[in-house]
């Protein structure tokens, strides 16, 4: 026992040792200033290591402060977490209630530690009214703070999302008595922009998944039009500050062309 405790001990000043060498060869002037986050892999980490699902999704939650604390060293202005599709509400109830009741501790958490300033996007009336109050709540508590703005993703889809810009930029020009013929003249890119949950803020620079996974899924599908993408292996709960180094060295290495 005492043999693998001096194995875990060095592994980790190796760890942080390597990670710091990371860390220094950063440039903060290359760092993304919003990075989407698709958190995945809670329940497969969980499986892999014995755990119940709602551990795996409690490991999860509490990797997002460390995120957090890390984006906040290397002057990240905007994180966007999905932490719950459109999809995943379609669950069992014996597993979408505890994760539910995570998610709505975490976004509490996030209001409460004073650092971040929460901001809700998906579509509140899919969601259970506790968890739209506890949103609501944490949003107008971090009105205004100064800091990371965080987007917590929570009952969220990218085509819903789309549809809900179209759906209110409709209603909008209807209010104000606007023909369907100027309506369609009116409709561009721009117009739709501003109706989007993101509405106001820098489309992500960057976008990382863990867990292997190759795809968006529908993650912020019309902001990440420029974005670049990092995927990792690792599962969500075992994200390490080196992961995120390497992200960040990554997309600083890369040449962003936007179409040219």
């Amino acid at each position: 026992m005492e043999g693998l405790e001096d194995v875990k001990r060095l592994r980790d000043l190796v760890y942080r040792l390597y990670a710091r060498r990371v860390e220094g060869r950063l440039d903060h002037a290359q760092v993304p200033k919003h990075i989407g986050v698709i958190l995945d892999g809670n329940r497969r980490w969980a499986r892999a290591d014995g755990r119940t699902l709602e551990q795996g999704h409690q490991a999860g939650a509490d990797k997002i402060h460390e995120l957090l604390g890390w984006c906040a060293e290397t002057d990240v202005e905007v994180v966007t977490l999905w932490m719950l599709s459109t999809d995943n509400l379609d669950r069992p109830a014996d597993q979408l209630t505890p994760l539910l009741g995570i998610i709505e501790n975490t976004v509490r958490s996030l209001a409460a530690d004073g650092r971040w300033r929460v901001h809700h996007v998906g579509t509140l009336d899919l969601l259970p009214a506790r968890t739209q109050s506890v949103l609501k709540e944490a949003e107008q508590d971090t009105l205004g703070v100064d800091g990371i703005l965080v987007n917590v993703a929570v009952g969220y889809g990218g085509r819903q999302e789309i549809a809900d810009a179209v759906r209110s930029l409709v209603l909008e020009a209807a209010e104000n008595g606007t023909s369907f013929e100027e309506l369609a003249e009116m409709v561009d890119v721009e117009h739709i922009s501003k109706h989007l949950y993101t509405r106001g803020q820098p489309d992500p620079d960057l976008v990382i998944r863990t867990s292997g996974e190759q795809r968006l899924s529908g993650f912020m599908l019309w902001q990440s039009a420029h974005s670049e993408y990092y995927f990792c292996e690792v599962f969500w709960p075992a994200f390490r500050k080196v992961d995120f180094l390497r992200a960040l060295r990554d997309y600083a290495a890369r040449h962003r062309r936007y179409g040219y």
